[in-house]
């Protein structure tokens, strides 16, 4: 009855089977390893232990918590959605929902022409990175010299 899963499915991810929970988990877009981590804590459960080996009501148990974290006491600082500027509630959004989310908001910054929408619609670092030598891809880069002989 010891057997592996080759995939199991999280919040609509599908993890390998033979990977450690806490790494497994880490594979979720929106759940950091320090999420991971702390969802390991909260449920006592080996870090290495394969996620395949776990029973289906196990992997319920771990997809609740990590769907509703608020629920469960976590601390706010463990949230990818904190102080939500439509409902102003700590969230954790996870997959195509977080995606969504943060499209929105660089729109809402597009929008109301801030500093950070300007940059991220001129395609410049936004957050105060160097310009001068990075951030040149998919543009031309450099002089073009004028061949020999012709002037101008």
């Amino acid at each position: 009855m010891n057997e592996i899963k080759q995939i199991v499915r999280i919040a609509n991810a599908d993890i390998a089977g033979n990977r450690g929970v806490l790494f497994a988990l880490s594979k979720i877009y929106g759940v950091s390893h320090n999420f991971s981590n702390s969802v390991c804590n909260y449920l006592n459960i080996n870090k290495l232990k394969p996620i395949g080996s776990f029973s289906d009501e196990e992997i319920k148990k771990i997809e609740d918590i990590i769907k509703n974290p608020t629920k469960y006491n976590f601390p706010n600082f463990l949230l990818n959605r904190k102080k939500d500027p439509e409902t102003g509630e700590n969230r954790h959004l996870l997959g195509s929902e977080l995606k969504l989310r943060k499209e929105f908001d660089i729109k809402r910054l597009k929008t109301i022409k801030s500093y950070k929408g300007i940059r991220h619609a001129l395609g410049l670092p936004v957050r105060g990175q160097s310009t001068r030598s990075h951030f040149r891809k998919g543009k031309v880069v450099g002089v073009k010299k004028p061949k020999k002989g012709k002037k101008g």
